[in-house]
């Protein structure tokens, strides 16, 4: 009887608590059987963090493309990975950076959800981000650590720029600031692109809600003011704390072919690339789409956060419409579209929050149980879509390809390695010999990978014609870049090599894979010197971005002043002291 009086007070929000233990129940699972090692970019994150774990205070890696600059890619997921390895070893730490990541979300949903509806909606919009289809689909079949690490703590600040927006304050301002740098060190793109698809909305809504606790209005000049203040700080800040990455962008600008990528495909021509960028990350929530538009704009409140979805949805439909053309010029050619469905999904979560909460405050259980069974069959498809068409088929160990490399003197040649998959980042730790290929397609600059629109030469027969040019070129100046050896783990490439001067000299893994060498190369030597950054840099790149999240986590220990908003606060009686409880002592 206590459990169905609990169930039918629908003015309480569901615990904080109990929504973290369900992120937990959920997640870590997963996490633990380390499910994401088999997802697409896991292994390239986790190769960037071994960097970190030996040269902190050195981005040059001389591991891919003859040498590279780690300072492209934003360092603080990878360098958390990096301090926590020490205790749980590389692959694990991923794992527990990840999970912070997805418990962060379900805070933050409820923190940015807040803003919008009441309590008990916001709760709901929480608990839905842990069931969330495309955030499993970023987290176990994509492996875009920085997207998901990024974007909680971007929906963190939210609720803080809002309150600065609105009534000013030391602490909010303080608060937003170092959250927004944190999240820019964390991931680039989301810091380009998506910060604006958020922050914008909630610009908008402080506009709406300028009328303070005394019941004074804030001009609009005022607003607009603070808004400026804290883009310039925070753009100051986070143009110190990555100092090197956007000397590198400015540098040696990306003008590269761009290469092909599934997210931009029409899903009408295309429809498994709409199944698998479209149907999976959305899963349920496409039964939602008609509710979120009607009521997001029939509701003068959530029409800002609306217009941010939709913008978002359009995008990540990719070359479904022409809208991310037209809007993204070039940039479309450059980013993965499966971020911004992401984006779309978080911004839906408060429209969502107030679907669920109206219907279980009508039809009780009626309600509870479908919607319950809905959720889970999103989270399940994505799940079970890896199973059904998993990014890493191959069940083998790339250690005998290091063990050769290391001994008799072959390190001191480059090699490149062709239908091992995803496991390119995982040899690449276990060796000291250095490639010309790589998983990191932004900071490569050998012209041969340049220009041709191809990805690694690993997967070079999946890009077609492109591919297959560009891995002809590289072995036409294997002389160049002291090429001397080729791994075979797929025979397609064997005509190709026996064409081009290469002779099979050994094999390993019982002949599974077989190694080509060519005659007359001399031994690899540096590349790319131009492009290594100076000591100061390295040292910037070090303690800047690290600095951010340490900053962050101190202000857990900063009390908040509860945050008050002007159009639902009376929707909750109990709305102050569930506040207190739940929103007020969480940074």
């Amino acid at each position: 009887m206590e459990r169905v009086r609990a169930f039918k007070d629908s003015s309480q929000p569901l615990p904080m608590a109990l929504l973290l233990m369900a992120a937990l129940a959920v997640h870590l699972p997963l996490l633990l059987m380390q499910l994401p090692l088999r997802s697409y970019d896991t292994n390239f994150h986790i190769f960037f963090a071994s960097h970190y774990l030996h040269h902190w205070f050195d981005p040059w890696n001389p591991k891919w493309f003859g040498g590279f600059s780690q300072a492209t890619y934003p360092p603080l997921p990878h360098q958390w990975i990096a301090v926590l390895s020490h205790v749980m070893g590389l692959n694990l730490a991923y794992m527990a950076v990840q999970l912070a990541g997805i418990l962060l979300l379900c805070v933050g949903s409820y923190r940015f959800a807040l803003l919008w509806v009441s309590p008990r909606a916001a709760s709901f919009a929480a608990l839905a981000s842990v069931l969330l289809g495309s955030e499993s689909f970023l987290v176990y079949n994509a492996g875009q650590i920085g997207t998901t690490c990024a974007a909680p703590l971007y929906l963190l600040a939210l609720p803080y720029l809002y309150e600065w927006l609105r009534l000013g304050g030391f602490r909010p301002f303080l608060k937003a600031t170092v959250l927004f740098a944190a999240a820019a060190c964390v991931h680039h793109l989301t810091l380009l692109f998506g910060s604006m698809l958020f922050a914008l909305p909630v610009f908008a809504l402080a506009i709406m809600d300028r009328k303070n606790e005394e019941g004074k209005e804030t001009s609009v000049s005022a607003v607009i003011l603070r808004g400026v203040a804290i883009t310039v700080i925070v753009g100051v800040i986070v143009g110190a704390a990555l100092l090197p990455f956007w000397i590198g962008l400015i540098r040696y600008p990306v003008t590269q072919t761009p290469i092909p990528h599934a997210s931009r495909a029409s899903f009408i021509l295309s429809p498994f690339w709409g199944i698998n960028y479209f149907l999976v990350p959305y899963g349920a929530l496409i039964l939602a789409l008609p509710f979120i538009v009607i009521r997001g704009a029939m509701t003068t409140r959530l029409r800002p956060l609306m217009l941010g979805f939709w913008l978002c949805f359009l995008f990540g439909l990719g070359g479904t419409t022409p809208v991310g053309v037209w809007l993204l010029g070039r940039a479309f050619q450059v980013l993965t579209m499966e971020r911004f469905s992401y984006w779309a999904t978080l911004l839906a979560l408060p429209i969502l929050g107030a679907l669920v909460s109206d219907m279980v405050e009508r039809f009780r259980l009626r309600a509870a149980v479908p919607l319950t069974i809905l959720a889970l069959v999103s989270f399940g498809s994505a799940i079970g879509w890896i199973v059904l068409r998993p990014t890493d088929t191959m069940e083998f160990s790339t250690q005998p390809m290091a063990d050769w490399l290391n001994r008799g003197g072959h390190d001191k040649y480059r090699y490149i390695a062709l239908g091992i998959g995803n496991k390119l980042s995982e040899l690449a730790m276990e060796t000291n010999a250095s490639s010309v290929d790589g998983e990191w397609y932004s900071d490569r600059r050998l012209p041969e990978l340049m220009q041709y629109g191809g990805g690694s030469l690993n997967n070079s027969r999946y890009f077609g014609q492109n591919g297959m040019n560009a891995l002809e070129a590289i072995l036409h100046h294997a002389y160049r870049y002291g090429l001397k050896w080729v791994f075979v783990r797929d025979p397609y490439f064997d005509p190709l090599l026996e064409f081009a001067g290469w002779r099979q000299v050994d094999e390993v893994d019982n002949g599974a894979i077989t190694i080509w060498a060519k005659d007359g190369i001399p031994p690899a030597t540096p590349l790319n010197q131009s492009l290594m950054p100076p000591r100061w840099e390295g040292i910037l790149w070090g303690t800047l971005p690290f600095g951010t999240s340490i900053a962050a986590l101190l202000l857990l220990f900063i009390p908040d002043r509860r945050l008050r908003r002007s159009a639902v606060d009376e929707e909750s009686p109990s709305q102050t002291d569930t506040e207190t409880v739940l929103f007020g002592r969480i940074a």
